[in-house]
């Protein structure tokens, strides 16, 4: 026995001593470049000449850069990291690759930061796949016509102004009016829709992602839903490329057949964050101070989002940008930029806001271009003229006001409108089913709702959505199912909201 250990313990080390002797250490050359300077979350570096654009680079503290300007005599870097400990003189060292993103199933129900690292304590991400945050918008060829709603539960969005799945509509509006409040609702009424969202967190406040995420978890969305978050107190360089980053996670499932919802929460902050950098890397400003390539960097991020031919998956990523206007001002510099990207907007009115109607959205100034086509057949056949008849009861609401002696259409049609109106309010985290909503909106149309004073509305409506729910499940699978409603369905349902009491 120790014969044998003896000999198999030769062995051993005889093969180690022919390995040692045989290895070569293979020299290869490494750049490295030396930090000149550093100012607010960009770098500027010497000594490295043969880096590519976009590439990353490695700062002492595993901090990583973008090289940003590539100029003759140095770099220009935004960096991904906390600066503080960096000094001018320290070595910068190439790394040969672009910035990627983990992507893969296993980032359902987590919350990441732009560079893919975990930010909720639950443990690492594993994934066996990869993207660059930065990849090529799908060519034509490859995209395939919006075809299927994208329903927000909102009535007053799906009536009036749909969205479609593989669209990209913009929410515009003032500070704290609900902007997000209506992006979150959508997410939330995507649930046992096969929905993956994902809300993507731009220099908002900590504590007001946190309550997001918060409503999220209380309504069990979070199990369909990633949230990538680059806070407000987060280098501008990783806020600018959080958004891309979120693309990359969705672009994934896309491609694997699945629907996605995208919320950039919001746009106007990413710019702010691009402006910084661009003006602290001495790029030429334009209009207001903003760099040349600001429209770019908006087009090239919301061009991804598409529905995709069967051939290239199926799938297709839905983009709600959200942009914040000052003074409601929708024709400045970023919200115009924007408007001209996107297939639509929904416009959020301070006036409404301050009025109570909530959510506050301006029909006369929101438009969808191309969700109309993909709304289900029942909306058209209740609602196709409730768009321009709430415009013209806006209009004579305003001439009213001045105490002018109205007859009696007049007065019907602002009675009307006032319900209406009423109807169209939601409260936050309540979506309505395809079904209660057309129910709602076809006794609207049908005049049952005017003789209910204005103050029980909400309770008349509570009873007609238990009603169509309980007693026409039918029906209610017809109008999901986007069948059109036969004149006997109408008169089923105009007969129980006859025998309601309201």
């Amino acid at each position: 026995m120790e014969k044998t250990l003896k000999t198999v313990l030769e062995n051993t080390l005889t093969q180690l001593n022919e390995t040692l002797n045989n290895y070569q250490a293979k020299i290869q050359p490494r750049e490295i470049g030396i930090l000149k300077s550093i100012d607010q979350g960009v770098a500027k570096v010497i000594g490295l000449p043969n880096v590519k654009a976009d590439e990353l680079v490695r700062f002492p503290g595993d901090i990583l850069g973008i090289a940003f300007n590539l100029d003759v005599d140095e770099l220009g870097v935004i960096l991904l990291g906390n600066s503080e400990h960096l000094e001018a003189g320290q070595e910068v060292k190439r790394t040969g690759k672009i910035v990627q993103i983990p992507v893969g199933e296993a980032l359902l129900g987590r919350i990441v930061d732009g560079l893919g690292r975990p930010l909720d304590n639950q443990g690492t991400i594993s994934t066996e796949t990869q993207f660059p945050i930065e990849r090529k918008a799908p060519p034509f060829i490859h995209r395939a016509p919006v075809t299927v709603p994208l329903q927000t539960g909102l009535k007053v969005v799906d009536a009036l102004i749909p969205v479609g799945r593989g669209q990209r509509e913009l929410i515009i509006g003032d500070r704290q009016i609900g902007k997000t409040a209506i992006a979150v609702d959508t997410i939330l009424n995507q649930k046992d829709k096969d929905v993956i969202c994902i809300y993507c967190a731009i220099g908002q406040r900590t504590s007001a992602v946190a309550k997001v995420i918060e409503q999220l978890r209380q309504a069990e969305a979070l199990d369909y839903s990633i949230v990538v978050v680059a806070d407000g107190e987060d280098p501008p360089g990783l806020q600018y490329i959080t958004p891309y980053a979120a693309t990359s996670i969705g672009e994934y499932f896309m491609e694997k057949g699945r629907d996605v919802l995208i919320v950039y929460d919001d746009l106007t902050r990413h710019a702010w964050a691009y402006r910084e950098l661009s003006l602290l890397l001495r790029r030429p400003p334009g209009r207001e101070a903003y760099p040349g390539d600001i429209f770019y960097i908006h087009s090239r991020l919301l061009e991804r989002s598409t529905h995709l031919r069967e051939e290239w998956g199926g799938g297709s990523l839905t983009a709600l940008p959200i942009i914040e206007t000052q003074a409601q001002s929708i024709s400045a510099y970023i919200p115009t930029n924007l408007i001209s990207i996107t297939d639509g907007q929904i416009y959020l009115s301070p006036d409404l806001y301050q009025k109570g109607i909530l959510p506050p959205v301006s029909v006369g100034k929101s438009v969808s271009r191309v969700g109309g086509k993909t709304q289900l057949r029942a909306y058209g056949e209740v609602a196709g003229d409730l768009r321009l008849s709430y415009s013209q009861f806006q209009e004579v609401e305003v001439f009213a006001r001045f105490g002018t002696q109205l007859d009696e259409d007049t007065r019907q049609t602002l009675e009307r409108g006032r319900r209406v109106r009423e109807i169209l309010k939601q409260p936050q985290s309540q979506p309505f089913s395809v079904a209660e909503q057309i129910a709602v909106l076809f006794a609207i149309n049908e005049g049952i709702l005017d003789d209910v004073p204005l103050e029980n509305i909400r309770e008349a409506e509570t009873k007609i959505c238990q009603m169509v729910t309980e007693k026409l499940p039918d029906i209610c699978d017809k109008i999901q199912s986007g069948e059109s409603l036969s004149e006997a369905d109408k008169e089923a349902l105009l007969h129980q909201l006859s025998a309601l009491e309201m």
